[in-house]
């Protein structure tokens, strides 16, 4: 059975420590930056404003926080 090492990083957009998968930011297509600011950038790039932004960042973490993603 194969196991996946967690690590904690640092996501370089905002600086917080994160684990998981991380994902590639759209501003360069080389940053790996967490899955927040991942969820941010593809949001903003669709014009969505950033209070809608937190919204539903935390209506994904409403949903997510228990689970071993």
């Amino acid at each position: 059975m194969k196991t996946e090492e967690r690590r904690t990083a640092i996501c370089p957009r905002c600086g917080k420590a994160y684990r998981g998968r991380p994902a590639l930011s759209r501003t360069d297509n080389k940053t790996y930056i967490c899955p927040d600011c991942g969820t941010r950038e593809a949001l903003e790039s669709i014009g969505v404003d950033e209070k809608e932004q937190e919204e539903i960042l935390a209506t994904i973490h409403s949903h997510t926080e228990h689970q071993d993603i």
